[in-house]
């Protein structure tokens, strides 16, 4: 799996809307992620045209249920192609082992990810809302190391917690992260972000990018201006 490309995160409301903004990148095998808006407008099939299409798929759906429940929607997604894929670490260690069985059910060769605290949690949200008490951090680790001993490929955190985990796991296990803007960008709806050039000095294995991409004036532009920081670990 090509980390080196930042995952586009088409969070858009039809398929129109993705496959027209993937068209734009004109002989480019781009890494870009289907996530719940989009995958729910445009169901299943978005994956299959986006694989058809060249590009490898990040299905982001944070699976979280029982795990017999999370075992049969991990092995319908293997059959739709999907590179990546994502689960609640909250699920506990059967539910990320039953996704993994899952995927070998449905013959597909997808990484499994576990989301460990949502970027746009606080740590105040951490206390006041999930009642834990522990530092944001110590939160994140539990659940990338439960994630890890359930044979998972890595997590989802932000890049404030990549080089603790790498530390934690072991540098090859997957930091993916997203909350990325570049400098001077609105942060929006996220608490935890990071500048491309600066995740990547912070240690995360691969960046999620949405809205400084698919509301940029020029998308290719941006996205490249974005790479070259992911890149080269310099926003300048």
């Amino acid at each position: 799996m090509d980390t080196s490309r930042p995952i586009i995160a088409l969070d858009l409301p039809s398929a129109r809307d993705a496959l027209d903004l993937v068209a734009r990148f004109a002989g480019e095998t781009l890494f870009v992620k289907v996530g719940m808006e989009l995958f729910y407008a445009a169901g299943p099939g978005i994956v299959s045209q986006l694989k058809d299409a060249g590009h490898d798929v990040f299905c982001d759906l944070k699976l979280h249920d029982i795990p017999n429940t999370v075992r049969g929607a991990a092995r319908s997604l293997a059959r739709l192609g999907a590179d990546l894929l994502t689960v609640h670490a909250a699920g506990g260690r059967a539910m990320m082992e039953a996704a993994l069985e899952g995927l070998g059910e449905g013959g597909g060769s997808a990484s499994v990810v576990a989301i460990t605290q949502l970027t746009s949690t606080s740590p105040e949200a951490l206390r006041s809302e999930q009642l834990v008490e522990v530092p944001l951090v110590e939160s994140v680790l539990n659940y990338a190391r439960l994630a890890r001993s359930a044979g998972l490929a890595g997590v989802v955190c932000s890049a404030h917690e990549a080089a603790d985990i790498a530390a934690a796991t072991g540098e090859g296990f997957l930091r993916v992260t997203p909350g990325i803007r570049p400098a001077g960008s609105a942060i929006g709806d996220q608490a935890r972000v990071a500048t491309p050039g600066t995740a990547a000095s912070m240690g995360s294995s691969a960046i999620v990018v949405g809205r400084p991409v698919t509301r940029a004036e020029d998308p290719v532009a941006a996205y490249h201006a974005i790479m070259t920081a992911w890149r080269t670990g310099s926003d300048a």
